[in-house]
């Protein structure tokens, strides 16, 4: 079989994607951070950097060298997940290798056959993957819909369910920067006897008490298993999992992505456990951050006519694929990173430039920013 023989689907599925404007490539960091997901400006902080060198020259090797079940359990990573605990209010935490493989790793693992999984339709891709993969029953919610998941829960009840129901969310959502409404997605999870997976990766370090995230107040409960990942606006990368010691000991001995993965980084956990004495010593970058959400909010409404998501992300869009690359093609010409986003990250029709608010920029780089974006609004670009 010929080089070209064997490659041949695999180029008419990308031929496929350029056809529909959704071809994918790697581009190079350039220009002003719109883009990432640093919000607090920690990843390139001098105390991260200090962390990490005081492990070194203390001797904390680079690799983990084997899974936590061998010789890879280090000192730094009990130290993070003991400060972690402590630090979310909850009784037990475990750290994983990045939030992709532990929202898997807890869907594959903690719901089990004849148990059901709602997911909001606007959560991230490794909670759908991870729900596919597992053994539970999967139905789809509409979005912030908690009748919608009321509905999805006593229905299944109603042909038989007879396992435990999991609700899962994320606090604040990647690409709209809206909020889930955990109040009543509780109450509800209570009346059912069911769970509640939170996936906070983009509330951590940014809201509640000291940073604590959206689900702050929740992650004491028995039924509550919530995500940090460590690579936002934390710094560093990794994800945290806190739930009870019982479904955190479960996952030490059923989660095969835990059980068979070479652990973190042990430097990796020395930068996380920094990166939340951080949010305990230096409220201020929080105080920076929300001002400067307010200012982008501001000028949205009123040079773009756009209604502001009120958080650190801020999507606009623009619907059509070719348009929104457009945009941000001619945004990064400017000197600003912004990227557009389309399907299937987001839904078809919905194409976007997601505009990421961090400590990297100023006031007037943000003022700047939607000056050049409201004018190629305005020539409708």
């Amino acid at each position: 079989m010929s080089g070209s023989a064997v490659l041949e689907r695999y180029e008419a599925s990308l031929s496929g994607l350029a056809r529909r404007n959704r071809l994918r490539s790697l581009n190079a960091r350039k220009g002003l951070d719109f883009a990432s997901n640093d919000y607090l400006g920690l990843a390139h902080s001098k105390r991260l950097a200090e962390a990490v060198a005081r492990a070194l020259a203390a001797g904390t090797p680079v690799g983990a060298t084997g899974s936590r079940l061998l010789r890879g359990n280090a000192p730094e990573h009990e130290t993070l997940e003991a400060q972690a605990a402590a630090f979310f209010g909850a009784e037990r935490a475990l750290f994983f290798g990045g939030g992709y493989v532990a929202s898997f790793a807890v869907l594959t693992t903690l719901p089990q056959k004849g148990d059901l999984i709602v997911l909001d339709e606007l959560v991230h891709a490794s909670a759908h993957e991870g729900a596919q993969a597992g053994r539970a029953e999967v139905r789809h919610a509409a979005h912030n819909d908690v009748d919608a998941v009321n509905d999805a829960i006593r229905t299944w009840r109603a042909r038989g369910g007879a396992g435990r129901a999991w609700i899962v969310v994320e606090s604040l959502y990647s690409m709209d920067g809206d909020r889930a409404p955990l109040a009543e997605l509780i109450e509800l999870a209570d009346r059912h006897e069911a769970f509640l997976f939170v996936d906070e990766a983009h509330a951590t370090g940014v809201y509640g008490p000291h940073g604590r995230g959206l689900a702050h107040d929740l992650e004491a409960r028995d039924n509550v298993v919530v995500l940090h990942t460590c690579g936002k606006a934390l710094g560093a990368s990794g994800a945290l999992v806190t739930a009870s010691a019982v479904l955190c000991d479960y996952l030490v001995n059923r989660c095969r992505p835990f059980i068979y993965a070479t652990a973190p980084s042990p430097l990796m956990a020395a930068a996380a456990s920094e990166a939340l004495a951080i949010l305990r010593d230096e409220p201020e970058r929080r105080e920076r951050l929300a001002g400067l959400v307010t200012l982008a909010g501001e000028m949205l409404e009123a040079r773009c006519g756009l209604t502001p998501s009120g958080s650190q992300i801020q999507p606009v869009i623009v619907g059509d694929n070719v348009r929104a690359v457009k945009l941000a093609t001619a945004l990064q010409g400017r000197g600003f990173d912004i990227r557009g986003i389309r399907p299937p990250t987001v839904p078809e029709g919905t194409a976007r430039l997601r505009i990421s608010l961090t400590l990297n920029v100023g006031k007037a780089d943000i003022v700047d920013m939607l000056e050049a974006l409201a004018e190629l609004v305005r020539i409708k670009l």
